[in-house]
């Protein structure tokens, strides 16, 4: 009878944005895998990328369940049927071990873990607190994550950060730090060849200059402070695209047309042809208030942008005011703008970031990030 093991998250998009190569791994070690998680979530994939997804599971004979997690943390009876849903499925599979994503899928998770003893790990993809961060995050996340650690087998962490604070104040019987999901290098590399029939095919020029954002229309990414840092610039040479779907769409769209920059700022949706867009662009902007690390901005650094960042947790492992752009505050609208005209007006200092951003996005390569979760699937 084949192992089995049971990867869990609060959503969809968790498990086909960041854990498939993770799955392709535990096949390759022999395990049967299991998926759980809310499938009825519309928040962040429509039902298309959701459709996608499950084929792509069945192409690998890889289960999938209903559950009903909750993206919020007050959902109490919804956490209550999760918790029972959870319990059922591993009643009803006896899993060698349980890998489980996202806060509130982690935290039920690991409940039903210790209860079951069954060996789980937890991936804290940015904890909730963080230097600086709101201390109402800290007042509620923080004695969960500590309390829920000592029934964690392994904590993965993925920025320095979390790391610390997962050594030094938790009790999980091993942690580790691996820098993300990792960057296909090969796939995000420089390659200018199409870059003004790109650029003309989006109605852009080769003399305009170009900054990309990618990423959830979400208050947490905090598209609008770029877009007001450009405002202040009141350079019409300065373009904006921003790729991606989120509940912030409506607010955006308000503040481009009260700001008049309906030929600056351009709202792209969902778009499957981001190495193009990066090769394409001048500058990666990623202001996020709270990012556990971010893939988006690593990637774009592989394909040699420059990136425009805010000064908080995860993002500070690679970005390094001066060398691989500059950081700002996340609210520092000036600041950001100020960041924009050093970089738009110099090519020499841009010429010398990118070579920076190359080098640094090595460091998050797919090759180790697989090779260090092969060796931790390995020993659990």
């Amino acid at each position: 009878m084949n192992k089995k093991v049971l990867m869990i998250a609060t959503v969809p998009s968790m498990i086909g944005q960041f854990n498939m190569n993770n799955i392709n791994i535990l096949i390759d070690l022999g395990y049967e895998v299991h998926v759980a998680c809310d499938w009825s979530d519309t928040s962040i994939w429509t039902e298309d990328r959701k459709s996608d997804l499950k084929k792509s599971l069945d192409s690998l004979n890889v289960k999938y369940f209903q559950i009903n997690y909750s993206r919020s943390i007050f959902n109490l009876c919804k956490h209550i049927i999760a918790y029972m849903q959870t319990f059922k499925l591993l009643q009803k599979y006896k899993y060698s071990f349980v890998h489980c994503h996202t806060p509130i899928a982690g935290t039920i998770a690991r409940l039903v873990c210790k209860r079951k003893h069954i060996k789980c790990i937890y991936t804290a993809h940015g904890f909730h607190f963080f230097k600086g961060g709101p201390k109402s995050s800290w007042i509620i996340f923080y004695p969960i994550e500590k309390i829920l650690s000592k029934y964690t087998d392994v904590l993965i962490t993925i920025n320095d950060e979390d790391y610390a604070i997962a050594t030094n104040k938790f009790k999980a019987k091993k942690v580790v730090k691996v820098p993300g999901v990792g960057v296909d290098v090969n796939k995000f590399k420089r390659n200018t060849k199409d870059r003004l029939k790109y650029r003309t095919s989006l109605g852009l020029s080769e003399n305009d200059f170009l900054i990309l954002s990618v990423g959830e229309l979400s208050n947490r990414k905090n598209h609008s402070t770029i877009i007001k840092a450009i405002f202040l610039l009141n350079n019409k040479r300065v373009k904006y695209l921003i790729v991606g779907r989120g509940n912030e769409l409506d607010n955006l769209k308000k503040l481009i047309n009260d700001l008049s920059m309906q030929d600056q700022v351009f709202l792209l949706g969902f778009r499957t042809d981001v190495v193009q867009l990066c090769n394409c662009s001048d500058l990666f902007a990623f202001p996020s208030k709270r990012e556990g690390l971010g893939l988006a901005a690593i990637e774009a650094m592989a394909t040699g942008l420059p990136i425009l960042t805010s000064n908080i947790n995860g993002i500070n492992d690679y970005s390094i005011n001066g060398i691989t752009g500059f950081k700002y505050s996340p609210e520092d609208i000036e600041g950001f703008s100020n960041g924009i005209k050093n970089l738009e007006e110099s090519k020499e200092l841009m010429n010398s970031m990118k070579v920076n951003c190359v080098n640094i996005s090595k460091n998050y390569s797919i090759d180790l990030v697989n090779e260090i979760m092969e060796k931790l699937y390995k020993s659990i």
